[in-house]
């Protein structure tokens, strides 16, 4: 099998791989929108994001995509909500909520699953390149 084709589905493996741990970190986002703290005043969840880096894999001669760090979401605020009976209700009654948007991860999550469907896609193309060529040499 051609090193080039191997190469090809050794970054769409770790395409996959990334996109996997994407939608993840969305799903446990997605998962803690209503949770908020326990105390008066307490920081409720924070959202989490995620980098990516490439990473040279040497031996291959190809950059590879890798999880660069998964991180919480520091710059976006916390919206606050007059709740004046919860247990995290502040002097003023009001309860921080989870700084995540429905919306956004809904969006990061349809292309995070359009990113691991290309990249399946590209590992099937080569397996059905390769074979191919087996069967042209099998004739």
């Amino acid at each position: 099998m051609s090193s080039e084709i191997l190469n090809a589905m050794k970054i769409s493996a770790m395409g996959m791989r990334a996109q996997g741990t994407r939608i993840r970190v969305i799903t446990e986002n997605v998962a803690n929108a209503d949770t908020t703290g326990q105390t008066p005043g307490a920081d409720p969840f924070r959202r989490q994001t995620i980098t990516f880096k490439n990473e040279m894999d040497k031996q291959a001669g190809v950059k590879l995509v890798e999880v660069n760090d998964i991180g919480e979401d520091m710059k976006t605020p916390f919206p606050m909500k007059f709740i004046p009976d919860h247990p995290a209700a502040d002097d003023n009654g009001y309860v921080k909520l989870p700084n995540i948007n429905p919306l956004i991860e809904v969006m990061d999550v349809r292309e995070a699953q359009r990113s691991y469907e290309a990249n399946l896609g590209m590992i099937e193309q080569s397996k059905n390149m390769v074979l191919r060529t087996i069967d042209l040499l099998r004739s």
